[in-house]
């Protein structure tokens, strides 16, 4: 299995059907969660999307964001998902290292923030992530201010 990484104007309509699908079924059916998940930020010429497929289906994604997006100071990750056919295989861990190593290389800087969900402090903390912020309330979720930095 291979991680494929790219821009907005690269993806095929069955990559992009395919990770809007995933996000949909985990961030708004599974966890209940309404919000708009279609922010335009997928589309930003400067977003990546990195996924990989087990077969024809999509397993893992995340979105790597350039300041200015999600925050003024720091690029960014978010809509990190792992399907359900393929959690507890340290499949997340390899798409966060993935993730990391492509944002820092392609911003070439290595502080990154994240909005991540509170119960994923520990996931996040394995990879250097720092909690920022007390934990504050996104789309009726708790969430904390995630920092990885550059020092």
């Amino acid at each position: 299995m291979n991680w494929q990484i790219k821009s907005f104007e690269q993806l095929t309509t069955n990559e992009l059907y395919d990770f809007l699908k995933l996000r949909i079924d985990v961030f708004v059916v599974e966890q209940t969660c309404y919000y708009p998940d279609l922010d335009d930020l997928d589309r930003h010429p400067q977003t990546l999307h990195v996924f990989q497929y087990s077969g024809d289906n999509i397993v893992a994604y995340l979105r790597i964001l350039p300041k200015g997006t999600t925050y003024q100071e720091y690029n960014s990750i978010g809509r990190v998902i792992i399907a359900d056919s393929a959690r507890g295989t340290g499949l997340g861990h390899d798409l966060l290292t993935t993730g990391i190593a492509t944002c820092q290389a392609h911003f070439n800087e290595k502080a990154i923030k994240i909005s991540a969900q509170e119960h994923l402090a520990k996931f996040y903390g394995r990879h250097g992530f720092k909690q920022v912020t007390e934990m504050y309330l996104e789309d009726d979720i708790p969430h904390i201010g995630m920092l990885l930095s550059d020092n």
